[in-house]
């Protein structure tokens, strides 16, 4: 009821002990906090929280034009509806080094359980868009020791993107990476890799866990977990996902509301009163206090 009854704290423990295991951990991207108990329900291990998503839920695209505010808020409202660990898209860090410092407190504030910073120039773009720019070296490993020296609680994991692979090759994202792990990192982001040997070289190049982010229409392959797990990839994230599922299912629904006058074809695919009143566990609100919350809970449909 309410909210989680993990602690925030407790999340990020649990994160690194999962990690810890060498499985493969499976994080779907929540577009909104009703979404994220639909992953906690279905049995991942994690929660992800894009800044593409945020972005478009705004109405808006993603070249860096969301705030940390907006961003913290929207995510603390995810991982406080969750028992899941979550991970949360910080994009360049909102600005510079100290900028990268604030902003790794107030995610953490928020009751994340990790975040990643890029290495691309401000603002940002989208990581499989062309056009891309990164910062130096000194810059991007500048942005990690920022990140790791403010972070208050030391399980807050923090992970590196790069996204350098796209401009200057995969020798480059490599040595990358291993210069943001001895910067700090706690993992690694290779963003658009090219295929899965890519992935399977940044695995042999580092010694923390590494991501690989399965968005759909993008520069990488959308390879299976078991094709994952079997060359040691330790988070596989898809954050735009459920979104695209979600925005596909509404614009068919408008379609056949325009085209037939009614919604009565749509109804057979959505989800039903009692299922979402399962997932919102409205039972539990009415047994807090039914000298106050006295409503019944309808069954069926």
């Amino acid at each position: 009821m309410l909210y989680s009854q993990t602690t925030a704290a407790q999340k990020r423990i649990d994160l690194r002990a999962a990690l810890a295991t060498g499985e493969l951990l499976r994080f779907p991207g929540a577009f909104n906090p009703l979404s994220a108990k639909l992953i906690q329900d279905k049995g991942f291990e994690g929660v992800y929280i894009s800044g593409a998503v945020l972005a478009a839920d705004l109405g808006l695209p993603d070249i860096g034009l969301t705030t940390l505010s907006e961003v913290a808020g929207r995510g603390q409202q995810i991982a406080r509806m969750t028992e899941l660990p979550a991970i949360i898209d910080a994009d360049t860090g909102f600005g510079e080094p100290m900028n990268v410092a604030r902003t790794v407190q107030t995610l953490e504030d928020a009751g994340v359980a990790g975040l990643h910073i890029e290495d691309q120039v401000n603002p940002k773009r989208c990581g499989h868009l062309d056009g891309k720019a990164v910062v130096d070296l000194e810059t991007s490993t500048k942005r990690i020791r920022a990140a790791v020296d403010a972070r208050r609680d030391p399980n807050l994991l923090i992970m590196a993107r790069t996204d350098i692979r796209a401009i200057d090759g995969l020798q480059a994202a490599i040595d990358r990476a291993k210069a943001l792990v001895d910067a700090g990192a706690d993992a690694i982001f290779p963003e658009a890799m090219a295929d899965l040997s890519e992935f399977e070289a940044v695995r042999r190049a580092v010694d923390v866990p590494i991501l690989a982010n399965m968005t759909e229409f993008g520069k990488s392959e959308l390879f299976s977990t078991r094709q994952l797990a079997d060359i040691g990839v330790n988070i596989v994230i898809y954050p735009v996902s459920l979104l695209r599922i979600a925005m596909g299912a509404a614009e068919r629904g408008l379609d056949a509301l325009t085209a037939e006058g009614s919604l009565n074809s749509q109804v057979p695919t959505m989800q039903t009163r009692a299922r979402l009143y399962e997932l919102l566990d409205y039972e539990a609100y009415n047994a807090f206090d039914t000298s106050i919350f006295d409503f019944q809970v309808p069954s069926g449909r």
